[in-house]
């Protein structure tokens, strides 16, 4: 195991994020479990910390199966996947509503009719607990291109180094605490991988907003 749990991973990427402390950066959280580990980052820098709802696209028949994301406006496929498990224009478009209402949903859940955090022109640190393809993150990059951030720093515990590779292309800088080639699966380098409610989520987003009300 190379982490206890996600406080333990967010703690040792703050101190591999320690030289961004004077930047003003803004901690952005992939819900759920990325939104555990940003919380230990923003308090360690001081930091506002939000989140970012992104949301998986999986296949009809097998939902196991991502053929890309949804954030906010942006809609990114996984071509070659979706040829591979033969999906029609119809079928995507079903899946990318239904993922589109849920990120609604869960948008209004989490911000509690708070507006989302201004990041024109600030660095941005984007944090999820690990990743295996990428494509949810990915989403996400693409997402925060549109809001006009000056930096996108992605910055998460544990990833395949091919994911790495091919994601660092796609921001400003990329920190990775691990990246073992025998990677599998997030869960597997963490002693303690529970799920997470949405109620942590809240409890944590709650906290951040007093330590930081002018952000709120």
């Amino acid at each position: 195991m190379l982490f206890r749990d996600r406080t333990q991973a967010g703690l040792r990427l703050a101190e591999a994020l320690e030289h961004l402390r004077d930047a003003e950066a803004v901690i952005l959280a992939l819900p759920r479990g990325g939104v555990v580990v940003a919380a230990a980052v923003a308090r360690a820098l001081e930091a506002p910390l939000d989140v970012l709802v992104v949301r998986k696209l999986g296949a009809p028949m097998q939902p196991e199966f991502g053929f890309g994301a949804v954030s906010g406006d942006v809609c990114v496929l996984d071509d070659r996947t979706v040829r591979a498990l033969g999906l029609s224009e119809d079928e995507i478009n079903r899946v990318v509503a239904a993922e589109r209402a849920e990120l609604q949903r869960r948008e209004a859940v989490y911000r509690e009719g708070q507006p989302p955090l201004d990041v024109a022109g600030r660095t941005v640190v984007l944090i999820d607990d690990g990743l295996a393809t990428g494509g949810t993150a990915r989403a996400a990059v693409q997402a925060l291109r549109h809001m006009h951030p000056a930096r996108i720093v992605l910055a998460v515990p544990v990833a395949p180094p091919d994911t790495v590779a091919h994601l660092g292309r796609d921001v400003d800088e990329l920190v990775c605490l691990a990246a073992p080639p025998d990677f599998q699966a997030v869960g597997r380098w963490y002693q303690y991988f529970d799920q997470i409610s949405d109620e942590e989520v809240l409890d944590l987003l709650r906290q951040a907003r007093q330590r930081h009300p002018s952000h709120a």
